[in-house]
């Protein structure tokens, strides 16, 4: 099937929202076990880790862990927002700089100002998106992002979206006393699919559609290591408790422009990958073999493969031993424990 269909659905009791392109998976969205990214808490300041830089906090669902705290003491009172996905064993990833974050606006208490999105090039609509937000957030000494998917939204929707922003920035900011306390949960699967798939797409709401459209045959290949790519090469992720383990193989190809080829394709698909299966923290790639005047176009597909994919990743470059290292944020739940 041709197009884009967002897909909203549960996997036995978790909610759950697939993005298909083309009739393929594009994007899955699983809710997990651990606290959802943006989630907001009122912790408390517990102690201090000099080695690591940061500060263990005590929230109701376990301890989490804040980088740069200067000037926080134990047992002072703070608010905190969930940043990323918590390892097994491991504190919860928080920050102090909380975010508001909708389809549209992204309200920022701690940064005043109004801004939009550098991807947004038009002067008139660039000047008629900043009266909306000027009139929305007049009074407010909060500050607004808007976002780029603004270009292709009504007035009325924007600041509308600004204003349920403003008013629960305000809510929780303003709650910021008293115990413990788990303030807002974080957006679920259909909430972030919302928020963040705003390209045109035909929605799916009906039970059963993820059986019906293909995605839980797409879900039971991801239990798979191997990844075909087409001309006989393939790939192999497979995640460890260090680190994400890619191994891109040729496959029956022997011709000279093999090694390439496979690792160009490798470059393509390797973010889907990890988009799909939730994975982050290091990723090291044992390319397949390839003269090293090719490295360059390699890293060209990949850095556009990545931008493209939306999650924040830092390329880190060669080993000595040829690998390629990449460092991912770990935005997503690892499905593979969620799939029945």
């Amino acid at each position: 099937m041709k197009g884009r269909q967002i897909l909203l659905d549960h996997i036995g009791e978790r909610e759950a929202a697939a993005l298909m392109v083309d009739g393929k998976l594009d994007d899955v969205l699983i809710d997990g076990d651990t606290p959802r990214p943006g989630a907001i808490y009122r912790a408390v300041a517990d102690r201090p880790v000099k080695g690591q830089g940061g500060m263990f906090v005590k929230t109701p669902d376990g301890m989490g862990f804040l980088r740069q705290v200067k000037g926080l003491a134990p047992g002072q009172t703070l608010l905190v927002q969930v940043t990323g996905m918590a390892e097994d064993g491991k504190a919860i990833p928080v920050t102090q700089k909380i975010l508001f974050k909708s389809r549209y606006a992204i309200v920022t208490p701690e940064a005043p100002g109004l801004n939009i999105s550098r991807s947004i090039k038009d002067d008139d609509l660039r000047e008629t998106l900043l009266g909306i937000a000027h009139e929305v957030m007049d009074g407010s000494e909060m500050g607004l992002i808007l976002r780029s998917s603004c270009a292709e939204a009504e007035a009325g929707e924007i600041a509308e979206d600004i204003a349920a922003m403003e008013e629960m920035a305000r809510a929780v900011m303003a709650d910021a006393a008293g115990e413990m306390e788990k303030l807002t949960e974080g957006d679920g699967p259909h909430e972030e699919a919302w928020r963040e798939w705003v390209a045109p797409a035909d929605i799916v709401t009906r039970a059963g559609c993820f059986e019906d459209h293909g995605v839980l045959d797409a879900l039971e290949d991801l239990k798979s290591a191997k990844v075909a790519m087409g001309g006989g090469a393939f790939l192999f992720v497979e995640p460890t408790r260090a680190l994400v383990a890619v191994d891109v193989n040729t496959g029956a190809d022997t011709s000279p422009a093999a090694g390439i080829k496979a690792n160009m394709a490798a470059a393509r698909e390797i973010p889907r990958q990890l988009r799909l299966r939730g994975l982050g923290g290091q990723v090291t790639i044992d390319l397949a073999p390839m003269p090293k005047k090719e490295r360059r176009p390699f890293e060209t597909a990949l850095r556009a493969a990545l931008k493209a994919d939306g999650i924040d990743t830092v390329m880190a470059g060669w080993t000595p031993l040829g690998h390629y290292e990449l460092q991912r944020k770990r935005a997503r739940v690892a499905i593979r424990g969620l799939l029945p």
